[in-house]
């Protein structure tokens, strides 16, 4: 597997993963999709196997935001010039490859990225059943996000990078 920057032939693929680990309520859409790789394509990462596969991907702007908000998950986000924080709006691994480490190592990855823009801390929300993964990735639980996206309940886990 290698992980490398997404680009516009990835769609497809990404937006199947995104629907098959997240309800029709959370997952992003292919306009969605389509903008996040049009606007901010140096922190959208995807995994492919060994046959040019996608089996995963990550994304999120850098923002001045610490905490993801809702509007951040509009087709219309993109990074911001003086962004320290990078928000992670997605990371999905396709079903048949889950349990590979996979959704570890786009963490790393993207992690990597943001610092090398300058981003101090990577942050993400996700749902209470996730937090251990996060967790064991170096994310720390903030608690219970403000966020209402499709009237969840979300935990605000944030890793610094400096």
């Amino acid at each position: 597997m290698k992980i490398r920057t997404v680009t516009k032939n990835d769609l497809a693929a990404i937006v199947a993963i995104e629907q098959a680990g997240f309800t029709a309520e959370e997952a992003g859409s292919q306009a969605t999709f389509a903008h996040r790789i049009k606007n901010f394509p140096a922190t959208f990462l995807v995994a492919v196997a060994a046959n040019e596969e996608v089996v995963g991907f990550v994304c999120g702007p850098l923002t001045t935001s610490f905490y993801i908000a809702d509007w951040m998950y509009e087709k219309d986000t993109t990074s911001q010039a003086l962004g320290k924080y990078l928000n992670i709006l997605s990371i999905a691994v396709k079903p048949a490859n889950r349990g590979q480490g996979i959704g570890s190592a786009l963490l790393m990855a993207i992690e990597k990225v943001a610092k090398k823009q300058g981003a101090s801390a990577c942050s993400l929300t996700c749902l209470k059943e996730k937090i251990p993964f996060y967790e064991r990735n170096g994310y720390q639980n903030q608690g219970q996000s403000d966020s209402q996206h499709a009237g969840e309940v979300w935990y605000n886990l944030v890793k610094s990078l400096l």
